[in-house]
Formats: structure tokens, C-alpha cells, sequence
């Protein structure tokens, strides 16, 4: 089978450009009509900032990629892990969310692919192809399924 790759996406892309179009906004605002004041020019500055920031992290770089062999992640640059499928110490799936938790033995080689309304900063393109694809590899005596992971 060749090998799939699965990106990581951002989570709150709404809330991040609405930070960076209030913030400019509120900057313009500010130019316009109060000469430049210190307080609110920064504070639209600072929303700016942080909602380009976010949208703009290398964390969006990151994939999953799946193939016979093994589960990796890795950035166009460099390999963080790859953990063989015979190397999984246990899966924890919940189709009706299509997320789970891969458990490679330590934090470093594990994988949590968020489902809908977990609170991680991220969010896995084709979630529920990722999950198929992991159910697929994995032995099935280390995989268990509950409900939701949250």
C-alpha cells in the first residue's frame, strides 16, 4: 500500500483571523481618530501579532504519515518519530468522535488525534480516514474502543 499522509491543521483558524482583523482594525480606529494613542494601538498591534502568530506556527507543517511499516510524523524538513506498528503499545479509539490516542510507550513516539470539541490547539485533516488507516495497522488485542476521549 503506499503511504498517505495527513496534515496537522489549526484548530481555531476563525478565532485567529478574527484577532487579526479586530486588532487591525482597532489600530486603523485608533490612527484615524485618536491620533495614535499608545493603549489601543497596541492592544490592536498585539492582536495582530498573536492571531498571525498562530496561523503561521511550523506545527501546521507537521503530517502523519501511514504506511505498511509504521506510523511517523514529520515535518518537509525532518523526521520527529517513527513508531513501527509492531512498537504500538495500545490504541484507545472512539469511532464516533474518529479520534484516539496511539501509545508508543512515551510522550515523545505517542500520538493524540483530537476529535470534535477536544481540547487540543489542533486539528487532523480526514480524521476519520487517519483513524481507519491506524485501526487497520495495529493488532487488534491492542486496541480498545470507548465511546469518546474526552
Amino acid at each position: 500500500m503506499p503511504a498517505r499522509s495527513f496534515r496537522f491543521r489549526p484548530r481555531f483558524r476563525g478565532l485567529a483571523w478574527g484577532s487579526v482583523g479586530i486588532g487591525g482594525a482597532l489600530g486603523a480606529v485608533t490612527l484615524a481618530t485618536l491620533g495614535g494613542a499608545i493603549l489601543p494601538l497596541a492592544t490592536g498591534a498585539l492582536g495582530v501579532v498573536l492571531g498571525s502568530a498562530y496561523l503561521m506556527s511550523p506545527t501546521w507543517k507537521l503530517e502523519v504519515v501511514i504506511d505498511d511499516e509504521a506510523l511517523e510524523v514529520r515535518t518537509p524538513k525532518a523526521q520527529k518519530f517513527r513508531l513501527p506498528w509492531s512498537e504500538v503499545v495500545k490504541v484507545v479509539a472512539s469511532k464516533s468522535t474518529s479520534s484516539c490516542f496511539v501509545d508508543g510507550g512515551v510522550p515523545e513516539r505517542s500520538l493524540l488525534v483530537p476529535g470534535v470539541g477536544a481540547p487540543a490547539p489542533y486539528d487532523i485533516e480526514d480524521r476519520p480516514g487517519l483513524l481507519a488507516e491506524i485501526l487497520a495497522h495495529v493488532d487488534p488485542a491492542k486496541i480498545q474502543e470507548i465511546a469518546s476521549l474526552h
